[in-house]
């Protein structure tokens, strides 16, 4: 088997102190994330991160800067997930638009609820993400490049 890293986009987005988190089910636990997901071909980053976002919160992002890009390797599926984040802001939410089917519930949650339970994330990327927001790292756009 060839070995191949999954590619994954993530927004993060604040307000206030809180942060835009999707509740979703993962192997029947309920657990947070970034609005997120797979990219998929033939689409760049950013498409794919504003893709993500509205269909699973029903909000348009607009991406303003990357917050980071990470390697994780799933400890019970040796899978290796790259995960791009980016920030922005966000629409309220669309009228009518239904929800990804996986979407339990989206919520703004200050970060502290993530670190107390870290059971409740479904990856460490989520508050790793959140972590270096925080930290104030911020990239510009053009760092990723579509050739």
């Amino acid at each position: 088997m060839v070995w191949t890293p999954r590619v994954t986009v993530a927004s993060v987005i604040e307000r206030e102190g809180r942060f835009l988190l999707v509740e979703e089910e993962d192997n029947g636990r309920r657990v947070f994330n970034q609005p997120a997901g797979h990219l998929e071909e033939g689409e760049s980053l950013l498409a794919a991160c504003i893709r993500e976002t509205l269909e699973e919160t029903g909000r348009r992002l607009t991406p303003e800067a990357v917050v980071g890009v990470y390697r994780w390797q799933h400890p019970a599926s040796g899978l290796t997930f790259i995960r791009v984040a980016v920030t922005g802001s966000v629409s309220e939410p669309l009228p009518g638009h239904a929800l990804d089917a996986d979407i339990l519930a989206t919520h703004w949650l200050e970060p502290r609820v993530l670190a107390d339970d870290p059971a409740c994330q479904r990856s460490p990327l989520v508050l790793r993400c959140i972590e270096d927001y925080l930290a104030g790292r911020r990239y510009p756009l053009g760092l990723l490049v579509e050739v």
